[in-house]
C-alpha cells in the first residue's frame, strides 16, 4: 500500500524545487523588543576532576540576540552544587566586558566528596527571566585511591532536600519496558488527515540515556504503513500518510531485544503544517493542508515568522491557493544558530511551528598549533594562536586556554558542552542535550541531519523563547555591590533630620571610606556599585548634623539568596571511562609519589597556637595582644599605661602624651562610654589597639579627633557593649580575588609544590589569550613527568560574536 502513497525521497526534492515560489520577503517593520537579556557560558579546564584537583573557569556573557560580548552585569554568581543539591561554594566573579574568570578548590576540607556535581552560573539581571537562562554544567569529581581499592564502589548516597533521607536508587542491572521511553514527533506539531508528514522519533532509557530501536508503524487494521530506525542516539525520522478515519500505533524493540508498542498522536481533520528540508546547500520551507482546509478557507492569508533568539528577521504573509506551497529562506537574511519557523492563521492564531538549525559559512580561520608533535617529560612546548579572516585579515577575539592530560583516553569523543554548542543550541532549547559537541564536529558528514532529528523531538514545540517572560525588575542589573537601607529616629519611624551616614570597608589589602546623606523625605541611602574583594569589615555609622552618634539603621540584604536548587543525580555506578581515567591518574600518582588529598603529612607540634586577634580599624598605631602578664594588673587603665606606648594614667583614667587629651573608648567595634569600659577585667582582655589621625574621624567622626582606644574582649566574658542602633559591623564577601594558575618552571623551583605538580592532570590554563595587532598569540609552558597523550582545547568568542572551538594534539614521550 505504502508504495503508491510515498513519495520516492530524491523525487521529493525535485518536485519540491519546482514547487518552489518566487516571493518578496520583508524584514519586519515593527518587532516585538526583547529585553537586554544575557547568555552565561563557562568553559572549564577539564570535566573530570579528582579530589584535591583546581577548577578553572572562564566566564563569557554575551547578549542573548546576537551572541554578541555584553558589557552589562560586573558581577556574576558562579556556584558548585554537589549531588545533594547544597552549594558547597559560591564565587562572586568580576566580569567586565562580558568576559571574567576564577576557580574552585577542590579539597576535601571543603566537603568534597567523590561525585557528579552541577556548576552553574548566573547574573543578578538574569534571574528575572527563569531557569532558561541560568547556566549549568556537570563535571565529575572522582577519588582516584578509593576507585583504585574498591573498584565497584558506586557513588555515596543522595540525601532528598526535604526529608534528608537517601533516595533508593532504581535498578539498572536489566531493562524493562517500563524503562524504555520512545516518543514520536510529527513535523510541525501535529499530523494532518491526508497530508505526508515527517515523524521524529527518539527513544531514552529512565536517565536519558539514548537507546537505539527499530520498528514498524502499523494502521488500525493492523498493516504495516511503514519501518523506523534509529540512526543517532536513539533518534531518527519516518514518513507516512496519515489516512482519513484511521489511527496509529508503533511495534519495535531494542538492540537488546525488548520490545514495545506505542501510540502515535491522532491526525487532526483540519489545519496547516509547516515543514523545512535542507536541499543543495538551500533551506526550503513547505506549507502543507489538506483539501477539506482549503476548501473552507479559500485563497487563505497565512502569515510566516521567523525568529532566532526571540527576534523576527523575516515576515510574510502569503495567500494559500493549493494544498502546497514552498519558499526559500534566503541565506543573506538567516542569523546561523536555531530558527523558529511559526506559521499564523488569519486571526494570529499559531497553527505550526518547526525548529531549523541554519548554519552559515563564517570568514574566519582559526589555528591552534603546537610547535612539535612529541615532546620530552618536562620538555618546553609552545603553542601558536592565528586569529584570521580566510583572507588573511586579523580577527579581534578573545580566547581562553587549557591543556590536560588525556588520562588513557585514546579518542576524545565524549563530546561534551562547548561555547558553538552551549550558544547556538543548548540555550535555546529545552533540556539537557545529550554529547551536544557532536553535532558541531566539522569533521562528522552527517552531524546536521542528526541535529535536525534532534530539533525535530527535544526541541519540538516546546521553544524557550515561545513563552519569553517579561522582566518584572525585580533582580536590578548590578555593576557592583550595593549596600543600602535607611536611617530613622529611634522612637519613631520618621528619618533622621540632618544626619549623615558613613561607611567603612576594611580588608587586608585595602581601606576604602565613604559618606553620604540619606534621603531627607525617607532616610534611605546606597552606597553602589562598589568594587572591593575577598573578606571585608564593614561598618556603618550614622551621625546627626553635630557630629554624634544618633539615630537607627536598618540595613537591606546585601546579597541576594541564591537561586533556589532543582539537582539531583541518582546513585549509579561510574562510567567505563570515569573509571579508566581513574585507574590511570592512580598510576601515575603511585608512579611519582603523590598521596591522597585528604592524607596530612605528619606535623610535630612544638608550641601553643597563637589565638588569632581582630582588628575592625585597619593598622593600629599601637597595638597589644594580651599575654600571662595581663592577670596582673588590678584594673583596665592600668594595663592600658604600661602596654601602651604614648599614653599615661591619670587618676583612674587615660590620657595621650602627644596632646593631654582623653581618647574615646570602642568596645568591640562599637563606641561605649567610659563607665562601660571601667568593669572590664583585665584578664577578659584579648586585643587593644590605639588609633589616630584621619583614620580615626573617619570611624568616628570629630569626637574621635584626639584619638580613640579600641577595647576587643575573649567571647563569652559578659564584657561585650549591647549592639548600638546607629552603627552596625559585620563581615561581607566582595569580589572573589581569582588565583593565578601555578606551571613549575626551571627557573623559579618550589620543590614540595612542583612534585606533585610535575604529574598534574590539567598542564596548563590561561583564560585570557589574546591576539595581537597581527592576529598572532603564543603561549609556552613545561610538560610533566608522565608520558601520556596531551590535549589542547582552545575556546572564545570574537568580536563579531562567533563562538570558537578548535582542539589539537600531542604526546609526551621519551
Amino acid at each position: 500500500m505504502m508504495k503508491t502513497i510515498l513519495v520516492n525521497k530524491t523525487c521529493y526534492f525535485v518536485c519540491l524545487f519546482y514547487l518552489l515560489v518566487s516571493f518578496g520577503f520583508v524584514q519586519a517593520q515593527e518587532q516585538k523588543k526583547i529585553s537586554d537579556i544575557e547568555k552565561i557560558y563557562l568553559h572549564t579546564d577539564r570535566t573530570r576532576y579528582f579530589i584535591g584537583d583546581d577548577l578553572w573557569y572562564k566566564a563569557y556573557d554575551v547578549r542573548a540576540t546576537n551572541n554578541l560580548l555584553f558589557d552589562n552585569s560586573n558581577l556574576l554568581y558562579v556556584e558548585l552544587v554537589a549531588p545533594d543539591s547544597k552549594i558547597i561554594a559560591r564565587n562572586k566573579t568580576n566580569i567586565e566586558m562580558g568576559l571574567g574568570y576564577g576557580d574552585f578548590q577542590l579539597a576535601d576540607s571543603l566537603g568534597v566528596k567523590p561525585g557528579v556535581y552541577q556548576l552553574r552560573a548566573y547574573t543578578n539581571w538574569d534571574r528575572n527571566f527563569g531557569e532558561d537562562f541560568v547556566f549549568k554544567k556537570e563535571i565529575e569529581i572522582l577519588d582516584a585511591f578509593e576507585m583504585h581499592t574498591k573498584p565497584n564502589k558506586v557513588l555515596p548516597p543522595i540525601l532528598d532536600p526535604k526529608t534528608r533521607k537517601p533516595i533508593v536508587p532504581k535498578t539498572t542491572l536489566t531493562v524493562n519496558k517500563k524503562e524504555i521511553f520512545v516518543d514520536f514527533f510529527p513535523e510541525g506539531g501535529s499530523l494532518l488527515d491526508n497530508v505526508a508528514s515527517i515523524v521524529g522519533f527518539k527513544a531514552v532509557d529512565s536517565k536519558g540515556n539514548p537507546i537505539e530501536v527499530t520498528g514498524e508503524i502499523y494502521d488500525t487494521d493492523n498493516q504495516v504503513v511503514t519501518s523506523f530506525q534509529s540512526v543517532h542516539d536513539g533518534m531518527g525520522k519516518l514518513q507516512m500518510l496519515p489516512l482519513e478515519g484511521k489511527n496509529y500505533y508503533a511495534k519495535g524493540k531494542t538492540t537488546t531485544g525488548i520490545e514495545f508498542k506505542k501510540d502515535l498522536p491522532q491526525a487532526t481533520k483540519l489545519g496547516y503544517l509547516i515543514g523545512y528540508r535542507a536541499f543543495k546547500g538551500r533551506n526550503i520551507v513547505t506549507i502543507s493542508t489538506n483539501e477539506a482546509t482549503l476548501a473552507q478557507n479559500v485563497n487563505a492569508a497565512l502569515t510566516v515568522v521567523c525568529k532566532t533568539r526571540g527576534v523576527s528577521y523575516l515576515e510574510s504573509v502569503l495567500n494559500l491557493t493549493a494544498t502546497t506551497l514552498s519558499f526559500e529562506l534566503p541565506k543573506d537574511k538567516s542569523p546561523e544558530g536555531i530558527s523558529q519557523i511559526t506559521l499564523f492563521d488569519s486571526n494570529n492564531r499559531p497553527q505550526s511551528e518547526r525548529l531549523v538549525y541554519l548554519e552559515k559559512e563564517q570568514d574566519l580561520d582559526v589555528q591552534l598549533i603546537a610547535d612539535k608533535t612529541t615532546y620530552q617529560p618536562n620538555e618546553k612546548t609552545t603553542i601558536n594562536i592565528s586569529s584570521k579572516s580566510k583572507d588573511g585579515n586579523v580577527k579581534s577575539a578573545s580566547y581562553s586556554m587549557s591543556v590536560t592530560d588525556m588520562d588513557g583516553i585514546l579518542e576524545d569523543k565524549e563530546y561534551g558542552s562547548t561555547i558553538s554548542s552551549y550558544f547556538l543550541m543548548e540555550s535555546d532549547i529545552k533540556g539537557k542535550v545529550f554529547r551536544p559537541a557532536y553535532y558541531f564536529d566539522n569533521t562528522n558528514p552527517k552531524r546536521l541531519e542528526h541535529l535536525d532529528n534532534l530539533l525535530l523531538t527535544q526541541g519540538w514545540r516546546d521553544f524557550v523563547w515561545k513563552s519569553l517572560p517579561n522582566p518584572k525588575d525585580n533582580f536590578k542589573v548590578e555593576k557592583g555591590i550595593t549596600i543600602s537601607g535607611r536611617v530613622k529616629q529611634v522612637f519613631a519611624d520618621k528619618p533622621l533630620e540632618n544626619g549623615y551616614i558613613s561607611l567603612a570597608l576594611l580588608n587586608k589589602k585595602r581601606r576604602n571610606f565613604f559618606s553620604l546623606k540619606p534621603d531627607a523625605t525617607t532616610g534611605n541611602f546606597k552606597f553602589e556599585n562598589m568594587m572591593f574583594s575577598g573578606k571585608t569589615n564593614m561598618f556603618l555609622n550614622s551621625v546627626n548634623e553635630k557630629g554624634k552618634f544618633r539615630g537607627e539603621i536598618v540595613l537591606d540584604t546585601i546579597e541576594q539568596e541564591p537561586l533556589g536548587v532543582n539537582y539531583k543525580d541518582e546513585v549509579s555506578n561510574w562510567s567505563e571511562t570515569s573509571r579508566l581515567v581513574a585507574e590511570n591518574v592512580f598510576r601515575k600518582y603511585a608512579a611519582f609519589g603523590v598521596k591522597p588529598e585528604n592524607i596530612l603529612n605528619a606535623v610535630t607540634i612544638v608550641g601553643k597556637k597563637k589565638t588569632s586577634s581582630r582588628s575592625f580599624f585597619g593598622l593600629p598605631e599601637n597595638s597589644y595582644v594580651a599575654d600571662e602578664d595581663t592577670k596582673t594588673f588590678t584594673n583596665i587603665y592600668e594595663l592600658i599605661a604600661q602596654k601602651i606606648p604614648g599614653v599615661m594614667l591619670d587618676g583612674d583614667s587615660i590620657r595621650f602624651l602627644r596632646n593631654n587629651a582623653s581618647p574615646m573608648y570602642v568596645l568591640n567595634g562599637f563606641e561605649v562610654t567610659k563607665g562601660e569600659i571601667d568593669v572590664i577585667q583585665p584578664m577578659d582582655v584579648e586585643k587593644i589597639d590605639v588609633i589616630r589621625g584621619t583614620q580615626a574621624t573617619m570611624f568616628f567622626g570629630e569626637s574621635a579627633e584626639s584619638g580613640f582606644i579600641a577595647i576587643y574582649t575573649k567571647p563569652n566574658t559578659g564584657n561585650r557593649s549591647k549592639e548600638k542602633t546607629y552603627a552596625i559591623q559585620k563581615e561581607i564577601d566582595g569580589y572573589y580575588i581569582s588565583r593565578t594558575f601555578y606551571s613549575p618552571t626551571p627557573e623559579q623551583v618550589q620543590l614540595d609544590l612542583d612534585n606533585k605538580l610535575s604529574v598534574r592532570n590539567t598542564l596548563y590554563w590561561n583564560p585570557y589569550v589574546h591576539p595581537d595587532k597581527m592576529g598572532l598569540a603564543n603561549v609556552s609552558y613545561y610538560n610533566t613527568k608522565v608520558e601520556t597523550k596531551v590535549k589542547v582545547a582552545l575556546e572564545g568568542m570574537t568580536a563579531s560574536g562567533i563562538p570558537v572551538v578548535k582542539t589539537a594534539y600531542y604526546t609526551i614521550k621519551k
